[in-house]
């Protein structure tokens, strides 16, 4: 999709004011990583990064890691059940740098959401603050930003996974770094995540959510944390008319 596709607003019926009012308070908009900018492990699966994950804590850690129900293949899970059954341990350490490393090489092959590289231009263009807040590695952010050419519009403002995985979200941590480097408070910042934790993290600090989902699998855990269905997006595309109404005055 190019810009010339969006500016025409009568081709996009399902427009609301619930989106336009979001952005239209907003002045900084902190994204996720893995999902709204891109799908990061679509070329190195979290699934077989979990699996080597648990291979090396059979190795290494003295009991089983164990993780929630239906959360065996996330490897961020995996390190979360290290840090509280091993909390301030080398063995952590070591653990979340084993995931960096995999992150990194997940990067190489990482599919850029689709029309999320125009949404964040555009957003750029039009003068919004821009950073990440997310559960993965600053390193890899940074990795992904620079090779497809995004980096200049996030600057220094990449907020990711800290050595202590307990402040990984729904704890707030990355999101108070970025209000802060930003120079932002909660209510004029606007949050797009595709988790639960996403919102919930945004909720603690009063900074609107804005909720992507690209199935039901995903809309319901975003429901019950509290994102509301006029805020829940299947598509980046779906936010491109939402920026042209705000430059057009439309409401």
């Amino acid at each position: 999709m190019t810009e010339s596709d969006v500016t025409d607003l009568t081709d996009v019926p399902d427009l609301t004011g619930d989106l336009v009012g979001l952005f239209g308070a907003a002045k900084c908009v902190l994204f996720d990583f893995d999902g709204p900018v891109c799908h990061l492990f679509d070329g190195h699966p979290a699934s077989g990064i979990a699996a080597e994950l648990r291979i090396w804590a059979a190795r290494n850690v003295p009991g089983d890691v164990v993780v929630e129900a239906g959360s065996v293949d996330d490897p961020l899970a995996l390190l979360r059940a290290a840090a509280l059954m091993y909390p301030d341990s080398d063995l952590v350490k070591e653990m979340e740098q084993q995931l960096t490393s995999q992150e990194l090489r997940a990067t190489l092959t990482a599919e850029p959401t689709e029309d999320a590289d125009l949404l964040i231009r555009r957003l750029g263009a039009a003068g919004f603050r821009l950073a990440v807040t997310t559960n993965n590695s600053e390193r890899a952010v940074r990795s992904y930003l620079e090779r497809t050419g995004l980096s200049d519009l996030f600057g220094e403002h990449i907020h990711g996974r800290k050595p202590d995985p307990k402040l990984m979200k729904p704890h707030p941590d990355c999101l108070r770094r970025a209000l802060d480097t930003t120079g932002s408070t909660a209510a004029e910042s606007l949050m797009i995540g595709d988790s639960a934790a996403d919102c919930r993290a945004a909720s603690t600090l009063g900074v609107p959510f804005l909720g992507y989902a690209r199935d039901e699998s995903k809309r319901g855990p975003l429901r019950r944390a509290g994102a509301k269905d006029k805020a829940i997006v299947a598509t980046m595309s779906e936010l491109l008319p939402v920026l042209d109404a705000l430059a057009h005055g439309r409401y």
